[in-house]
């Protein structure tokens, strides 16, 4: 297996495991979030911690996207890569500060004389730290993404354009939800969000499957040719 075709493999599965895992993590921790006045169904801390694992793995793949991509990326463009490289890692660190937010959730209403007023205070560090995380810096991310494998021909061009549509999208949803014309959780939410997750699936299932496209060879061949211009190390 040649190498590109190793990150490939890295970097779809990734990119699997980062849909789980957050898909998982919400289901598991909004109970959580949403106890009327504090008040918790019987095992709910304990599903809320189950969901911040799931978020610690997401925080983990989020965040390995980043470093898979960039021998691959650099290629096309060195601050591109870069940017997107950090941008992950920015999306990671907003997600772990929600994960910390969703752990003291769980042992202030464990704490029955809890500050009145603090859990829902939590909550909606929570919900801020997901709308600006897995919503702003995501749509960024993707844009970012998306024009390099688009420009680069790393995946088939329908493929790229989900990501140039969804990015955009779902930062939009994400500033209409931060001015309340809507829920994040809601039908217009969800609707926004659709391409951003069928981009990250149809990238994902074609790295696993196809590997990068013509253009990762073809700047790797420049590469080895800038390198060794006569041909000695062959």
């Amino acid at each position: 297996m040649s190498p590109d075709r190793r990150t490939a493999v890295a970097t779809g599965s990734l990119f699997l495991l980062t849909e789980a895992a957050a898909i998982a993590g919400a289901a598991l921790y909004r109970p959580m979030l949403g106890a009327a006045d504090g008040r918790l169904a019987q095992g709910a801390d304990t599903l809320a911690l189950l969901g911040v694992l799931c978020e610690v793995v997401l925080v983990v793949a989020v965040a390995g996207t980043g470093a898979a991509l960039f021998p691959v990326l650099r290629r096309h463009g060195e601050g591109l890569a870069l940017g997107y490289a950090f941008g992950r890692l920015l999306e990671a660190a907003v997600i772990a500060f929600g994960i910390v937010a969703v752990l003291a959730l769980v042992t202030l209403r464990r704490d029955a004389g809890a500050v009145d007023g603090a859990d829902a205070a939590l909550a909606a560090v929570h919900d801020w730290t997901f709308l600006l995380g897995p919503n702003i810096a995501l749509g960024m991310n993707t844009v970012l993404l998306a024009y390099l494998a688009y420009r680069a021909r790393l995946v088939p061009r329908f493929i790229a354009v989900l990501g140039l549509v969804g990015g955009p999208l779902i930062c939009a949803s994400a500033v209409a939800v931060m001015f309340g014309a809507y829920a994040q959780l809601s039908v217009a939410g969800a609707a926004a969000a659709l391409p951003v997750f069928a981009w990250e699936l149809a990238l994902a299932g074609w790295l696993i499957i196809r590997e990068f496209g013509p253009g990762a060879g073809a700047a790797a061949r420049a590469d080895e040719e800038v390198a060794d211009p006569a041909g000695v190390g062959r």
